[in-house]
């Protein structure tokens, strides 16, 4: 009996690996899909992109690829799009790898959230060259996928936030220069002779032209207006006819920064000043209040505070084919205040006595 039921046993599981076999041939494993193993997207399918398409939410966003191999923002004015940003963006899914083929089953397909949010590379006539459907997060990381309009989705090590604020892609910089590209920097004021600080080759001493008498420039001071203006970036724009800039530019001052290339950069920064301006008067109280409110009123002051207003900045470059000029004639370009209140507001403000003379040595005797 015994023998009886270990050949019943082996009889049984050579029918069922049978079974198992059989089956297994006639389903595809998931790890042969061509896409599983590979990049989310192809770096050699969209080396001719010319327009990349994000939506999400409802939200669209759109970078065009110029002639001079350059992208601009679309939708923030057709100014020049964060070259870095979006080369990051594309190193992330590039980078990114189909993990494994999730399912073709419609209902669950469904439930794994694929809605709006869309990827596109697109060539100059519109065709897509890669398309990528976002659904739901993984539960730790990555991301379920769809391509184009294919009936299933796959799951990869995507991790990604999709930004569609406009703004957030403009290439915000308008100077970009080096400290040591430096030899000369003027200093204007709100009033008075603007200090000039030069210096003869790069990493060279600074010297004012001309300092006062046993006054030596602030080094820092000059390396700190430098740092401002070599890292010029703005915060907001608006028209150029926008009063606020117009406004601003009444309350102007001028530097100068001239490279030791000869590129000369004329830099207005502006904003309109603190005001303190009379309060309207009270309303007259009552009859029978009068008495009452006569002390409470004569306490309220006299004058009220306006804030200053933003700062706005015009970018001029002494070479006629920079992009910052044709920037200005587009927009008016709002900066930080840091960069404002933290220039010297008067000449004093940089210099300092210079070192003492030596004493003169003693006359020796005989």
């Amino acid at each position: 009996m015994k023998l009886k039921s270990i050949v019943i046993a082996v009889a049984v599981l050579a029918i069922l690996s049978g079974i198992a076999y059989r089956l297994n041939r006639s389903q595809k494993p998931a790890e042969s899909n061509p896409r599983v193993g590979r990049p989310l997207v192809e770096p050699a399918a969209i080396a001719g992109v010319q327009r990349i398409h994000l939506s999400d939410q409802g939200k669209t966003l759109n970078l065009s690829r110029q002639q001079d191999g350059t992208w601009v923002d679309d939708g923030y004015f057709g100014l020049p799009a964060d070259f870095s940003k979006l080369s990051s963006f594309v190193a992330d899914l590039t980078g990114a790898k189909v993990q494994r083929l999730v399912t073709e089953n419609p209902a669950r397909l469904a439930r794994l959230e694929f809605k709006d949010s869309r990827i596109e590379f697109l060539d100059s006539s519109g065709r897509a060259l890669a398309s990528v459907t976002l659904g739901k997060m993984g539960e730790r990381a990555g991301r379920f996928v769809r391509f184009g309009n294919e009936p299933r989705a796959y799951f990869s090590d995507l991790n990604l936030w999709l930004d569609l604020e406009p703004k957030g892609w403009a290439l915000t910089t308008l100077v970009d220069l080096k400290p040591d590209a430096v030899s000369r920097l003027e200093i204007g004021f709100s009033s008075g002779t603007p200090v000039v600080a030069a210096r003869e080759k790069k990493g060279g001493v600074w010297k004012a032209e001309p300092a006062p008498a046993g006054q030596v420039l602030k080094e820092d001071k000059v390396s700190s207006v430098l740092g401002y203006l070599g890292s010029l970036r703005f915060s907001d724009t608006s028209e150029p006819s926008d009063p606020k800039a117009i406004e601003a530019r009444a309350h102007s001052r001028t530097l100068k920064v001239s490279t030791f290339d000869g590129t000369i950069y004329t830099v207005v920064m502006g904003r309109k000043p603190e005001e303190k301006k009379p309060k309207a008067p009270a309303p007259k109280p009552p009859e029978g209040k009068a008495k009452d409110q006569a002390t409470a009123t004569a306490k309220e002051p006299e004058f009220e505070t306006i804030p200053a207003g933003p700062v706005y900045v015009w970018v001029t470059s002494s070479d006629a084919k920079a992009p910052v000029n044709a920037l200005m004639a587009r927009r008016s370009f709002q900066i930080d205040d840091y960069v404002f209140t933290g220039l010297p507001e008067k000449a004093a403000d940089l210099f300092e006595p210079g070192p003492s003379a030596p004493p003169p040595e003693p006359q020796k005797k005989g």
